[in-house]
């Protein structure tokens, strides 16, 4: 018979060795089960880049969820239950934790089938969300940006976006936002500075993550020398932005831009009151698309008469604000208009986007008459009651 003491060492012995055993079990399942976990994010990640498991708004079955930006794995599970993709919240949690995927969810729009496994919705959840890709040309208007992102299947609300378009206040984080001075007469605080570029949206993206898109990219594209270069010009960055939206829309032709910028120059520097109205068609057309009418090439005279500070024709000096988005190329030129040039007039050839530049108003005029005639092609002919009230086009 055993002594006590031996009895006691025995049994310390036997669960020595339990504890130890489990242990070794426990590693070895654990090892097994990350290995199989490490195969089974292998082959879906195989097959998602295969195109074999994508899953989009076109997939049979396919439920949109949106992880809001905050949401937790609590929250993330609850909109799962709701949408009938799990059927344990509680253990989709466990899951998340034990899977290592708590904090990597992405914020945005994916899109699931209820045959997915937990592991398969996990790992679909902290994939890139859907975003659809924009491509907004130089010398697009407001108007024309928000009709591409609707065609584009933005589900924006319309008039929250105007409301923001006007909230400069929330955007104050941005420079150039909290340069805009303030003007009761402007068309939108924001016009001009969403730039024009290829943006990759998601599709239920609200009115804040739109704007704050196009306004980081802005951000980049005015360069710190610009502001000295506008300070030198005694412009704000803002009146530069204005000057660039007109450029922009009177022009595509990178060269012609810096002549035209010249003749802009010129003129708000004369001293002249009928040379300092810039009398731009650009203007008239950006009212005419308010009103929703069509572009011209020349202005009528009911367009002339006019009455908004918008009306180059009407109103001295640059309107209250940009009329379009202008490009990089604008706004350097803007910036840098072609030195030592006595321009005046310009107005536009119809062929190829060219323009054709005066030094006097009968050289203008004498250009008009030459080209006017290819404007029949895209817009009204111009007559001889608005040729008399015509200045720069």
């Amino acid at each position: 018979m055993f002594s006590k003491k031996v009895r006691i060492a025995f049994q310390a012995l036997l669960i020595i060795i339990a504890v130890v055993g489990c242990g070794i079990l426990g590693v070895f399942l654990g090892y097994n089960y990350v290995m199989s976990q490490t195969q089974r994010f292998d082959l879906l990640e195989k097959s998602m880049a295969d195109g074999q498991m994508v899953i989009d708004e076109t997939t049979p079955g396919s439920i949109m969820l949106v992880i809001a930006t905050g949401d937790n794995t609590p929250a993330i599970a609850k909109k799962l239950k709701n949408e009938g993709l799990i059927e344990n919240e509680v253990i989709y949690v466990m899951m998340s934790k034990l899977n290592g995927f708590d904090g990597g969810y992405l914020a945005g729009t994916h899109f699931l089938t209820k045959n997915l496994t937990y592991d398969e919705i996990m790992y679909i959840l902290c994939q890139e969300p859907k975003v659809t890709r924009v491509t907004f040309p130089e010398g697009m208007s407001y108007i024309q940006i928000k009709n591409k992102l609707k065609d584009a299947g933005l589900t924006f609300d319309e008039s929250e976006l105007d409301e923001y378009m006007n909230s400069s206040k929330m955007f104050v984080n941005y420079s150039f936002v909290s340069d805009i001075a303030s003007d009761e007469e402007r068309d939108y605080v924001l016009n001009g500075y969403l730039f024009p570029d290829t943006y990759d949206f998601d599709m239920n993206a609200d009115s804040d993550a739109i704007i704050r898109t196009f306004l980081r990219n802005m951000e980049v594209k005015l360069q710190p020398d610009y502001y000295e270069r506008a300070k030198k010009l005694g412009m704000s960055m803002d009146e530069v932005m204005t000057l660039a939206s007109l450029i922009q829309s009177e022009t595509t032709d990178t060269k012609d831009m810096l002549f035209v910028s010249a003749v802009f120059h010129n003129r708000l520097k004369s001293t002249d009151p009928s040379l300092r109205l810039l009398g731009s068609c650009a203007t008239i057309n950006f009212l005419r698309e308010k009103d929703g009418l069509p572009p011209v090439w020349a202005a009528t005279s009911a367009d002339i008469l006019r009455d908004s500070p918008y009306n180059t024709y009407k109103f001295e000096g640059l309107p209250p604000g940009p009329i379009c988005m202008p490009g990089v190329d604008a706004i350097q030129a803007a910036l840098y208009p072609e030195p030592n040039v006595n321009y005046l007039y310009f107005c536009a050839t119809g062929i190829k986007g060219g323009t054709a530049f005066a030094v006097t108003y009968e050289e203008h005029l004498k250009n008009i008459e030459l080209y006017s005639q290819n404007w029949n092609d895209d817009g009204p002919a111009i007559d001889d009651e608005d040729l008399e009230e015509l200045e720069i086009e």
